[in-house]
């Protein structure tokens, strides 16, 4: 027993192994992040980080399509991986945290400091879920729902970020 991974995951009791060799599952845990045992989400983020770095060097446009083809493509991942653990939102589908941080730093001067200004303020979000947030947690299901929560607190930690900075 690892103390970073878990034996299983999800009702359909898939091991890691599972998980990273199939392409839906490997997307929505994040390239693997979303396994970790504890604190996945924030796993999921820092995942986002080199994808985030990779993207603001193609210009605001290449940016703004990628970031809105993760959205839609997302909700799919999403889905797909829901149903494939049979569980909705397991704690280790991060898609959506990735996501919602590229949503967070959309149009942002890249600096050392709102790097972190954005991690914190997407997690904090994504985590406290204030409303609308904890509304469309309880209440949205399916692959939109595990994408819209993050979807709103990027949307959210983005405003802060532009009266920030």
């Amino acid at each position: 027993m690892s103390i970073f991974l878990r034996e299983h995951y999800g009702n359909s009791r898939l091991t890691a192994s599972q998980i990273i060799k199939d392409p839906v599952l490997l997307l929505a845990f994040g390239f693997g992040s979303g396994l970790s045992r504890k604190m996945p989400g924030t796993f999921g983020t820092v995942a986002a980080l080199p994808v985030y770095l990779a993207l603001m060097q193609g210009g605001q446009w290449l940016y703004l399509i990628c970031t809105m083809l993760s959205v839609l493509a997302g909700i799919w991942i999403c889905d797909q991986a829901a149903r494939k653990l049979e569980v909705h939102d397991f704690g280790g589908i991060v898609w959506d945290e990735i996501a919602g941080f590229l949503i967070t730093m959309y149009g942002i001067a890249f600096s050392w400091q709102s790097l972190l200004a954005g991690f914190a303020l997407f997690r904090l979000f994504d985590i406290f879920k204030p409303w609308p947030i904890s509304w469309l947690d309880r209440h949205v299901k399916g692959g939109f729902g595990i994408m819209i929560d993050d979807v709103v607190a990027g949307i959210l930690a983005a405003v802060v970020m532009r009266i920030w900075f």
